[in-house]
């Protein structure tokens, strides 16, 4: 089997849904703005010989549907040369693209793979426009296969003890390491500057036009504090413990990497950055689907011959603080070593794009740190777990 390593990759920043500062970018441009800079950090990179661009979405419909992995690849690259297709596995959908070009590459089927993940939501609202639950299933009491996240957080803060008071401070945890991210630079290499022209009205009612670059994460909250979290009321369940506050935000962003064999590697005379080591996902009942790294993580690290003990950083998507305590808890991770520059509840979930957001971001810390393994972790909708791991050359 061949290897498959990563050359490069970039995101956006983080947007916030539905009023951020990409409330009116459509996720298509987002994504294709993104390869773009990302191809043209490369000298004399031939785009042509990219074999395929696998984007990851969570709501593959309205403006980010048609295939958009197809129409992401003619507009990034703007060649026809490279085909395009759309993956969905929910929160994991960006990992999962970045695993399919892996196994790919290392099968020997391709040499040179982009992939990654884009998702709008402020564009598509979650559960996507139309939803419609088989009555078959609910009427057979399988209401949980429809369950929003929010009442699967609920349940798994009451299977495993988890408190409203650690999920607070989980969550101020979160901003307060996201904001110290963001003051010492720590996502500035990652972050593909978007250019936004927004349209106002000026004091004599006349429309103007002002343009800026969005380049920091619009999420974390200097004004937030675990008093001010304590007084948000719970949103999913009476007498409940899951808020606004110890949630993940809905956002909007991009992020892909490029992902090639060794020969590709010799005829560009250029020198990796990781290597994607494997990657694996596992099922269980979907009303706790938050605790789905708990089967994910132990089986990549079997299938990797690698013990807990050898991964040195890790980013575990919070999807909310009950689920991300509940996997620290039950696998007894280090905590030092997970989400160091904050996570979701602070920087924001944008569904599909999240995989690729957080592989990169491991990467690029665990360079500035001199780590060799890493790994990147969630949930996923439905009862699934997601893991895959990372080494830095």
């Amino acid at each position: 089997m061949n290897d498959a390593y990563i050359i490069k990759g970039y995101r956006t920043a983080v947007g916030k849904a539905p009023r951020g500062f990409f409330r009116f970018k459509r996720p298509d441009e987002l994504a294709a703005e993104t390869i773009e800079f990302m191809i043209n950090q490369i000298d004399g990179f031939d785009k042509s010989t990219i074999d395929d661009v696998i984007v990851g979405n969570a709501m593959p419909e309205a403006e980010q549907g048609l295939n958009v992995g197809r129409l992401i690849s003619l507009m990034g690259l703007k060649i026809d040369d490279v085909p395009g297709v759309t993956v969905n596995r929910y929160c994991a959908s960006g990992l999962e693209t970045i695993a399919i070009a892996a196994a790919k590459i290392k099968s020997g089927m391709a040499d040179c793979i982009i992939a990654g993940g884009v998702e709008s939501m402020s564009f598509i609202p979650m559960g996507g426009y139309k939803p419609v639950p088989g009555y078959n299933i609910v009427s057979k009491g399988n209401e949980d296969y429809y369950w929003g996240m929010g009442l699967t957080a609920e349940q798994v803060a009451k299977d495993y003890n988890i408190k409203r008071e650690d999920q607070d401070i989980f969550a101020f945890n979160s901003h307060q390491k996201a904001l110290k991210a963001v003051e010492e630079d720590r996502f500035k290499n990652q972050i593909v500057p978007i250019k936004i022209d927004e349209i106002y009205l000026d004091n004599n009612n006349k429309k103007q036009t002002r343009s800026f670059n969005c380049n920091v994460d619009e999420g974390p909250r200097k004004d937030t504090s675990i008093e001010a979290l304590n007084k948000l009321r719970p949103v999913f369940a009476n007498n409940g413990s899951v808020t606004a506050g110890n949630s993940s935000q809905m956002s909007d962003g991009a992020a892909f990497l490029i992902i090639v064999s060794e020969n590709y590697l010799k005829k560009l005379n250029i020198d990796p950055v990781a290597r994607f080591v494997n990657y694996s996902v596992a099922g269980l009942p979907p009303k706790i689907m938050g605790v789905g790294p708990i089967k994910a993580i132990p089986k990549v690290l079997e299938k990797s011959n690698l013990k807990l003990k050898d991964i040195e950083l890790i980013e575990l998507n919070e999807a909310f603080a009950s689920q991300s305590l509940a996997v620290l808890n039950e696998l007894n991770i280090n905590n030092d070593i997970v989400n160091v520059n904050g996570g979701a509840i602070a920087l924001g979930h944008p569904l599909g794009c999240t995989g690729a957001k957080l592989s990169i971001q491991l990467i690029d810390e665990m360079q500035k740190r001199n780590l060799k393994y890493g790994m990147v972790t969630m949930c996923v909708g439905t009862g699934q777990g997601a893991a895959g791991i990372f080494e830095i050359l």
